[in-house]
């Protein structure tokens, strides 16, 4: 069997065609940005309103990220993304056509930019949950590193391709060119035809499948850690690409070229970092990896802030992008190894909700702070807002659970409870028995408690567990779940992290059966 390389998922023909027309719409997208942040520079001298160009391309994803989520594990993926390419194709046509026309005032190149990133929100969830329908499990870690490889390749070639297009053409023409970008994916999404999804249980509604990703969330403490330290980074770390183009034109003078060879320079030192980070990984732990990154990125930002020759800045911003991406990759990582399979798309879209509304936050805010204090002086602050948010990694470790295991089980599949019920019959109230020795009672009830987190994530609205106060030994855990379709979907939900917990619960029971499982629903009306 030939050994598995980084670049054979391209050796499939659908994920090849896929990834090529994604890294050409992602130049589009960067295009954009390098025109409408340099347009509105002209359109605005306002700091604020240049670094709401940046919170507007933010902001959608912070909006919308989690109900796209949602339509992604329960509606067609292929025809929703299809939706999405062709809302942006409208979008991005439509802002050139009024750009030719001499029509785009701040608030309509806002309200634009606004509109692209809807649709952007509308895309990210289910282009990163089809990876596993495009390529083999065992080529899936590689398909991953190529999209970020392809991601870092667009925002190396966009900016310099888009400020060169500013220079002779100007920003009408780079808006045509973003929506002719979007026509390569549509292509190739309209003639993939996916696999049929097999279900064995109904599919979930809308408001139910957002309280169950948010339940879930709540209850995985390791997505929860990825969370925290991306606001730590993101909030202080948008200052750099809010501020750029004021950076670009006010302190070094450059024209839209020099502006667009800035971001290329990001741009190749996050290619550059990609490559590397399979060593650095190797060298180093996550955390210290992560903090490194923090501090690098910091660096730079003081850089931005304070360097006056544009050569020695570009050098310098090469080391941004090298920073950017590690720490990007990072917590990318830890959000998709902290994500059960039946609710990733949701927990990466909180995961995205909480990065693009941190950038949109961090936007906002640098852009008043330098209309009150200067461009130089924000970016000084957001650095040493940096250094000093680095303190969370003492108390929120991105490697904790190195063991987590998250693929299915079919531990319970078997153990399914064959009782005939309506889907909808609710609430339903499980009370598992347990009867554990008096020596063993302290280590028990710190066992049990990791079943809450079990319980939670695959769907119970409540838990708890008691002891039985006239036969000692005898615990009671009890849960709650919405309906009885919920509770079978729990079955489907479990995975080998669930079993591992509870082997070592069910460890504890003495007796010659299992603990005894009764399920119980609400007698009203």
């Amino acid at each position: 069997m030939a050994s598995i390389s980084s670049w054979s998922p391209l050796q499939n023909k659908m994920f090849r065609a896929l990834w090529l027309a994604t890294v050409a719409s992602n130049v589009g997208t960067w295009m954009h940005d390098v025109g409408a942040g340099w347009m509105m520079t002209s359109l605005s001298p306002d700091p604020l309103m240049v670094a709401l160009v940046q919170a507007a391309t933010s902001l959608p994803m912070f909006l919308f990220a989690l109900p796209s989520g949602v339509l992604a594990d329960i509606v067609d993926r292929r025809k929703y993304l299809l939706f999405a390419q062709g809302w942006m194709l409208l979008t991005a046509a439509v802002l050139g056509v009024l750009a030719f026309g001499d029509l785009v005032t701040p608030e309509i190149l806002l309200a634009a930019t606004f509109m692209l990133g809807v649709g952007a929100a509308m895309a990210a969830p289910p282009f990163q949950a089809i990876v596993p329908e495009l390529v083999g499990k065992e080529d899936l870690s590689a398909a991953v590193a190529l999209n970020s490889l392809g991601v870092n390749i667009s925002r190396a070639i966009g900016p310099a391709l888009g400020g060169l297009i500013l220079s002779f053409a100007g920003p009408p023409v780079v808006f045509m060119l973003n929506a002719l970008s979007v026509l390569g994916v549509v292509m190739v999404l309209y003639t993939w035809k996916p696999a049929p999804r097999v279900q064995r249980l109904p599919s979930e509604h809308f408001i139910p499948a957002v309280r169950a990703g948010l339940r879930y969330v709540h209850a995985a403490p390791l997505l929860r850690v990825v969370l925290i330290r991306a606001v730590a980074f993101f909030v202080f770390g948008s200052a750099a690409w809010a501020l750029l183009p004021l950076v670009a034109r006010n302190q070094l003078g450059l024209g839209a070229g020099g502006y667009g060879a800035l971001l290329a320079c990001i741009g190749v030192g996050a290619v550059a970092g990609a490559l590397l980070l399979p060593r650095l990984k190797k060298a180093f732990s996550t955390d210290t990896l992560a903090l490194g990154a923090s501090v690098l990125f910091a660096i730079t930002m003081l850089a931005l802030g304070t360097v006056q020759n544009a050569w020695l800045l570009g050098g310098i911003l090469l080391f941004s992008g090298l920073a950017w991406i590690a720490m990007l990759s990072i917590l990318n990582v830890g959000a998709q190894r902290s994500s059960a399979g039946w609710v990733k798309a949701r927990a990466l879209a909180v995961y995205l909700v909480v990065f693009f509304g941190s950038m949109a936050a961090g936007s906002t805010i640098w852009g008043k702070t330098a209309a009150q204090l200067g461009t130089s002086m924000a970016l000084i602050i957001a650095a040493v807002g940096m250094v000093l948010a680095c303190a969370t990694a003492l108390r929120w470790k991105l490697n904790m659970s190195p063991d987590l295991d998250l693929t299915p089980s079919k531990h319970l599949h078997a153990h399914a409870p064959q009782i005939d019920a309506a889907h909808d019959a609710g609430p339903i109230r499980i009370n598992v028995e347990y009867r554990v020795t008096t020596e063993n009672a302290v280590a028990f009830k710190h066992a049990i408690r990791e079943m809450h987190r079990v319980r939670r994530r695959g769907g119970a609205l409540s838990w708890g567990v008691y002891e039985d106060m006239a036969e000692p030994g005898r615990y009671i855990e009890t849960f709650v779940v919405e309906s009885w379709l919920e509770h079978l979907r729990q079955h489907d939900r479990f995975t080998e992290n669930d079993k591992a917990i509870t082997t070592r619960v069910h460890a504890f029971h003495i007796g010659p059966d299992a603990p005894r499982i009764e399920h119980l629903m609400t007698a009203s009306s």
